[in-house]
């Protein structure tokens, strides 16, 4: 008789499931357990023959044994099934086998099926791993009801499946990889009922009509090109380095009992991760989901549909990430949420196609964080609130697609902080506006160190384009974040960009660059003054932080301050990074910088690899400094002509410079490592240079490892590399207080954490030294990505 497991096929509804966890499966099992007995299977495979490769097949009434000789083959049966108590063994090595069953009946595994290597099983009519079957591979195990080509299969390249029948492809029993991947797949329904273990691989569960398949070390493996409007179903037990489930354009159900049902643990080449994706149809998340690293980090969960229901999840992971055209969180979605929050996961929520709506309340304790985005608009209703106690962060971010569609976002609700010392973000468009209702915050709270922010709830004007930035001058003292990163070639010479502030007006807001990147912006200052860069002048109480320069310039003109991101700060700078060249044919200047050109205020963590100078006093990271520069650096080269004042970080140094360095080379007649002058109340602390000074000018320039000039401190703490300085001295010309001349180390001391006095390295400090390193690293530039 003809087995198919096609006519088993529950009709199972899209709408929100709020049954029992397993229940969607017990039709679906009662189902095959009648339509096929135990003794009902054939005791074991018949009618196979290689067809490409090569190897024997024998054995018993008991067992069957499949020695291939070849590292990949192809086999064709007449029926593949294992009856229980039967066993069939593939001795392939470490290779592959195809095996594809050309009778009409599907495959029931009762039995035992072994492989030293990967066993492909391909039936049109389904396969099914009975409640009592094993399958235990070295390698892959792939079960599928779509074809795979032998010339393609033999190759050893990535597959395409696709034809085939629609039979099902089901697990109602133990399948495991020791070493490679578990990939169920099927046109119409591909289900885990039993339980999955590749600690190594990944197991995937794919429905639809064309599916891709190939090596990936660190990420899906399996894609469907081509829906079938199928089910992929895990109601048993999954536990791999990573896991899957697609259905383009069907339905995902992931359903649990009370134990875990899909753990991703992650290997030491692959982050844990679970995906859940039908673009097209739904995701039906049900129960308990966890993802981890094989370090015991948190991994990620991805739940991606047309559709979502995910009112029964708990998920445990670093982040989960949830993506929907709309999606509207209420209190059943608020529940999952606030319960996967407090396990400390982290979720990332967004309407890709229009709202979101927040409806339920939305409450958890701990650290883990909630951001809440939309395409168009995100918005809090009446009587909905979202609280934290602990530290956690909240970010409602609107237009996430930074397209300027005047999303907005709107609160009618409670945002309540007073118990958190985390803080809130709302992002909405410069088109669209922002309704705060009611906000709660903790009089106790403060910022973060070198965070940059000001207030614990702040709302941003979002800045997607070039026309958005020149509109920030327009609101010398609004809060503004990137949307995205911004294309700024349009400013090309003779099209530059006018710079945000200037003396009389300085920007006095904040500008947060949430991490994304301005490339290519050339700017000039404002019409009657003389201060260069994005910022002309940032005023004492504006902020900017967070933001990427690349490829900047600065016009060329003959006097001025010059800096990449602001030609004079008074305020605060914290984590801001730039790339390009500064004031290349600047002379008589007030300072140049590849970050800024004169500092009044406080620079901290951040960077610049920009060269700079010619004729003015050049610093690679500031040229005139009379604020605080802390823990950062510059690698740029400084050039200077006969009338050159240069230094590897800062030309001019009135203020304090800590915990920084510079690596760059420093040109001209005359010039420091570090520094050019060190004024009489200047003060360097836990620094150091390395790159090279000087070389090129008349005798008597004066010129040294950290300054030329001192007439202030430069602490026994600071360190100058003295084989790529080619300097013995602190200092060319000292009037102040300077380390003695052993604090010039060579390269190899420069490598040696132990030769930095008080620094403690690397257990706790600012400081790292990484393997091979020949100078240490501030600790934050490693957490940079």
């Amino acid at each position: 008789m003809q087995r198919s497991i096609r006519p088993l096929l529950p009709q199972f509804p899209i709408r929100r499931v709020r049954l029992r966890p397993l229940a969607m499966l017990v039709p679906l099992v009662a189902g095959l357990t009648c339509a096929i007995p135990a003794d009902a299977a054939p005791p074991l495979p018949a009618g196979g023959q290689f067809v490409a490769g090569s190897g024997a097949i024998g054995g018993t009434d008991q067992s069957l044994t499949i020695n291939q000789t070849s590292t990949r083959g192809v086999i064709t049966w007449n029926s593949f099934s294992i009856g229980g108590g039967r066993q069939v063994t593939f001795n392939n090595g470490t290779g592959a086998t195809l095996n594809r069953v050309t009778g009409g009946d599907a495959s029931v595994i009762l039995g035992q099926l072994n492989a030293t290597g990967s066993v492909y099983l391909v039936n049109p009519q389904g396969v099914l791993v009975g409640p009592g079957g094993v399958v235990a591979t070295g390698g892959r195990f792939v079960a599928s009801a779509l074809d795979i080509g032998n010339d393609a299969f033999m190759q050893g390249g990535p597959l395409t499946l696709s034809g085939g029948g629609d039979g099902m492809v089901i697990n109602l029993g133990k399948i495991g990889s020791s070493g490679g991947d578990v990939f169920l797949v099927s046109r119409t329904a591909a289900v885990n009922g039993g339980s999955i273990s590749a600690p190594q691989g990944t197991a995937e569960i794919a429905a639809g009509n064309q599916v891709l398949l190939q090596d990936a070390s660190g990420g899906q493996q399996v894609f469907v090109q081509a829906g079938s409007g199928g089910t992929a179903m895990n109601g048993g037990m999954i536990q791999a380095a990573q896991a899957s489930l697609q259905a383009a354009d069907g339905n995902v159900y992931a359903l649990a009992g009370n134990n875990t049902a899909i753990r991703a643990t992650g290997t030491a080449t692959r982050d844990g991760h679970v995906w859940l994706v039908a673009d097209q149809g739904a995701v039906h998340a049900n129960g308990a989901i966890a993802a981890t690293n094989a370090d015991g980090g948190g991994g990620t969960v991805e739940t991606r549909a047309n559709t979502l229901d995910v009112a029964g999840a708990n998920v445990q992971a670093r982040t989960w990430k949830l993506g929907a055209p709309t999606f509207t969180v209420d209190q059943a979605n608020a529940d999952s949420l606030a319960r996967s929050l407090s396990n400390g996961t982290s979720v990332d929520v967004e309407a890709s196609g229009g709202d979101l709506t927040v409806g339920g309340n939305v409450q958890w304790n701990g650290n883990a964080s909630l951001t809440l985005g939309a395409a168009h608009g995100v918005s809090v209703g009446p009587g909905a609130a979202i609280g934290n106690t602990g530290n956690g962060n909240l970010t409602l971010r609107a237009d996430a697609g930074g397209i300027d569609n005047g999303g907005s976002v709107t609160n009618r609700g409670t945002i309540d902080w007073s118990k958190s010392g985390g803080i809130v973000s709302a992002l909405y468009d410069m088109n669209g506006s922002y309704a705060p209702g009611t906000l709660l915050t903790n009089s106790g709270w403060t910022a973060a160190p070198y965070s940059g922010v000001v207030t614990q709830i702040t709302a941003y004007k979002l800045v997607n384009t070039l026309a958005d930035l020149s509109g920030v001058s327009k609101d010398l003292a609004g809060i503004y974040a990137l949307g995205k990163d911004i294309d700024a070639s349009a400013t090309a010479y003779p099209n530059f960009f006018t710079a945000i502030g200037a003396t009389q007006t300085p920007f006095t807001g904040q500008f947060d660059g949430f991490g994304h990147t301005i490339d290519k912006l050339a700017t000039v200052a404002n019409v009657n003054d003389d201060r260069y860069g994005m910022f002309g002048v940032i005023g004492a109480s504006g902020v900017v932080r967070n933001l990427n320069l690349t490829n900047a310039s600065t016009g060329d003109y003959s006097s001025g301050a010059f800096g990449l991101l602001a030609g004079q700060n008074n305020g605060l700078v914290t984590y801001v990074n730039t790339t390009g060249g500064v004031g290349q044919n600047g002379f008589g200047g007030a300072g140049a910088g590849g970050l800024v050109g004169m500092n009044n205020g406080t620079i901290e963590r951040s960077s610049s690899t920009a060269d700079v100078g010619y004729q003015i006093p050049a610093g690679g990271l500031v040229g005139v400094n009379n604020g605080t520069i802390a823990q950062s650096f510059a690698t740029g080269a400084t050039q200077a002509g006969t009338h050159g004042e240069t230094g590897g970080l800062v030309a001019f140094n009135n203020g304090l410079i800590t915990q920084s360095y510079a690596t760059g080379s420093v040109g001209g007649f005359g010039g420091g490592g570090l520094v050019f002058v060190n004024g009489t109340n200047g003060v360097i602390n836990e620094s150091f240079a390395v790159g090279q000074v000087g070389g090129g000018g008349p005798p008597g320039d004066p010129e040294g490892g950290i300054a030329a000039y001192n007439q202030g401190a430069i602490h026994n703490n600071v360190y100058w590399n003295k084989d790529t300085t080619i300097r013995t001295s602190a200092a060319g010309s000292n009037s102040g207080t300077v380390p003695p001349d052993s604090n010039g180390l060579s390269t190899a001391q420069m490598s040696n954490a132990s030769n930095y006095l008080d620094w403690n390295i690397p257990s706790g400090g600012v400081w790292a030294m990484p393997a091979g390193a020949t100078h240490p690293v501030l600790q934050w530039q490693q957490a940079q990505p």
